[in-house]
């Protein structure tokens, strides 16, 4: 794939991202820590960005794994503290190891090596820096792949808007539309609110979902939503933004693997797994509002 714009744009976007980080507006806590100087804020994240683990990806969906893999790097922290996370290790205990451009440069050089189908970039919301400096030498290089921006949906339009043009697909979760339940679960009652903002300027930028003949995805917007136990209304105010907020051609994988993990046992609501017949509300709901675009792995 040709690179979409001159490393020497894409190391202005980088000193962009620098900038937003010092003090740190990265996200929507806007904590304001600054991380030139080591401060580090609620994602504990400094100026390097901190890698869990990276290899080409074959659980994706089917429109990013293809035949040779979806080319995933794992960044440890998060932004977001859900207390269900499928993935504490990674995001709430920070397990990897602090890499810099040149060494991030290479693990994404490697995974196009190897013939993936595209970077996938998972957790990338407190790392914009790092990832826009690993790019630039990417770009210089002549290497590049389209960039699957993977996020849990708390994202500042600030920053997705120094990755217009250089991400692909975006793949942001949208997780819950009720301010009391994300305070609970999520730690952040403006969750909401940032995940329908980011996503407006994510679909302004790319669009609804579109392949190449291969049945890969090539450019747009991808949305996952991980089926809680209850919340039935919830999900359904979710569909509804979607269909009539942003497209009705929003593409979506309605996600059937949550389990009770991290510290969701401290709440009942999150002791069970949600039920077969959840799902199929969770998929007629989505109908019901417009929605007819499913990521074909999971129906």
């Amino acid at each position: 794939m040709n690179v979409p714009m001159p490393s020497e744009g894409i190391a202005g976007r980088a000193r962009g991202a620098r900038a937003l980080a010092d003090p740190c507006r990265l996200c929507p806590r806007r904590c304001g820590v600054r991380r030139s100087r080591g401060e580090r804020g609620f994602c504990r994240t400094g100026a390097l960005a901190r890698v869990s683990s990276f290899g080409p990806h074959f659980g994706e969906e089917d429109c990013l794994r293809g035949t040779r893999g979806s080319g995933t790097v794992f960044f440890a922290w998060c932004n977001l503290g859900c207390v269900f996370c499928q993935n504490w290790e990674v995001s709430h205990e920070g397990e990897g190891e602090e890499v810099g451009p040149e060494a991030l440069a290479s693990m994404l050089r490697h995974l196009a090596l190897r013939g993936c189908h595209n970077w996938n970039l998972v957790t990338p919301s407190h790392v914009v820096p790092a990832i826009l400096d690993a790019l630039a030498i990417l770009a210089g290089e002549g290497i590049w792949l389209p960039v699957v921006y993977n996020s849990g949906g708390y994202d500042a339009v600030e920053t997705l808007d120094l990755l217009d043009g250089i991400v692909a697909v975006y793949m942001p979760d949208f997780k819950l539309n009720d301010p009391e339940t994300a305070a609970a679960w999520l730690g952040r009652p403006d969750y909401p609110e940032a995940a329908r903002m980011a996503l407006r300027e994510m679909h302004r930028q790319v669009g609804p979902l579109s392949f190449d003949g291969d049945g890969i995805a090539r450019r747009g917007v991808l949305v996952r939503h991980l089926v809680m136990p209850g919340l039935a209304e919830d999900r359904r105010s979710i569909f509804r933004f979607l269909a009539e907020e942003i497209s009705p051609e929003t593409y979506v994988n309605i996600m059937a693997q949550y389990r009770p993990a991290g510290d969701g046992a401290r709440y009942a609501a999150l002791r069970r797994r949600p039920t077969p017949d959840e799902i199929e509300e969770a998929y007629a709901a989505a109908r019901a509002c417009g929605l007819s675009r499913f990521d074909r792995r999971t129906r």
